[in-house]
């Protein structure tokens, strides 16, 4: 499936404002016909949260669902979990890691339906980076710093990535992974203390479970030449409110659709005030506005339109409400038509 001309068809990033499930699932196979994706559902429960909701499993682990806290306990015994995750790792048995309905009743509801004929299907997990620094021990330090429990962060959610992917194969034998990755807008800064070279290394091993696509979400601005330095297959970015950081790697670009990889592009707003004053045409204008810098460095139009996913710029749980999210996803499906319509 690598090089697979999306030609500016739609999906989303994962996350939304429902709080019953079923309906949530509807509302996504309504509008996204071709690659729906199971819908996070963080408001109906804190076991939803994107951190939380890879969690179950992990050495330690401590969910305060009152306090809305994760952290992983040092003082317990950890070796015998640690060795339980090794072993399922090396064995490649993400059977024994899987999300349960409790942590993730989207996914699940997603999985029963029976009336999907996708092109694609799409699911997501949490990144190393982000997960292994919000998830803390005992003294607030991110888990992914500590020596006896970094190690274990990318094992634990390329098992998580590996086990969804294998039940949305019952759906569509085509998938893509996103792997959620909003604490790379922090690299270089205090607040992530890793190098290139450990960021790309943990990336590789969360990968490394995925058989279909692998994508990459970062909803800010960030070193887009490290993650187009990997194997990922898809870059996502909030184009709406940072078209430009994108703009400033058009080599690594080129070298990427060269490959034949996609651009997922965020282009419709995911806050209600920015929604409401947006329509077809206005976000139009504003994604060739996004693409002109590229165009203007020999990468051609067509080929970016023909290796473009459309998206919203983020999750959709931000919104306020349903309906909200229902109109950021009838704008999604209207832009993509137009977009289409002049490939034909």
């Amino acid at each position: 499936m690598p090089g697979i001309e999306f030609g500016c068809r739609t999906t989303i990033i994962g996350s939304m404002p429902h709080i019953d499930p079923d309906q949530a699932c509807s509302d996504i196979s309504h509008y996204l016909k071709d690659i729906p994706a199971w819908p996070q559902l963080p408001r109906r429960s804190f076991l939803e949260n994107m951190y939380v909701q890879y969690s179950q499993g992990f050495p330690g682990v401590v969910i305060d669902e009152a306090e809305r806290k994760i952290r992983v306990d040092r003082s317990v015994d950890l070796n015998q979990p640690l060795e339980r995750l090794y072993a399922a790792f090396l064995e490649d048995d993400p059977d024994r890691y899987p999300i349960t309905p409790q942590y993730a009743a989207g996914l699940h509801s997603f999985l029963a339906q029976t009336d999907l004929r996708p092109m694609v299907v799409k699911g997501q997990v949490t990144g190393p980076v982000t997960w292994g620094l919000t998830v803390t021990d005992t003294e607030g330090k991110g888990i992914l710093y500590d020596d006896f429990l970094g190690d274990a962060v990318p094992k634990l959610l390329r098992l998580k990535a590996a086990w969804q992917e294998k039940q949305l194969r019952n759906i569509s034998p085509n998938t893509i992974i996103f792997v959620d990755e909003p604490y790379m807008s922090a690299f270089g800064s205090v607040s992530v203390m890793l190098s290139r070279d450990k960021v790309v290394s943990l990336l590789e091993e969360v990968f490394g479970g995925i058989r279909g696509l692998k994508g990459v979400h970062c909803c800010g601005n960030t070193d887009w030449s490290l993650l187009l330095d990997t194997s990922v297959d898809i870059i996502s970015f909030d184009a709406y409110n940072y078209a430009q950081s994108l703009s400033l790697y058009p080599a690594e670009i080129k070298k990427f659709l060269d490959r034949g990889g996609t651009i997922a592009w965020g282009i419709v707003p995911t806050d209600e005030e920015s929604l409401l004053k947006e329509s077809v045409s206005s976000l139009k204008d504003r994604l060739e506005e996004a693409m002109a810098p590229f165009t203007e460095r020999d990468i051609h139009f067509k080929q970016l339109t023909a290796q473009a996913l459309l998206t919203p710029s983020c999750g959709l749980s931000s919104l306020p409400t349903v309906d909200a999210a229902l109109r950021a996803m009838e704008l999604l499906t209207e832009l993509s038509a137009e977009f289409r319509k002049r490939r034909v």
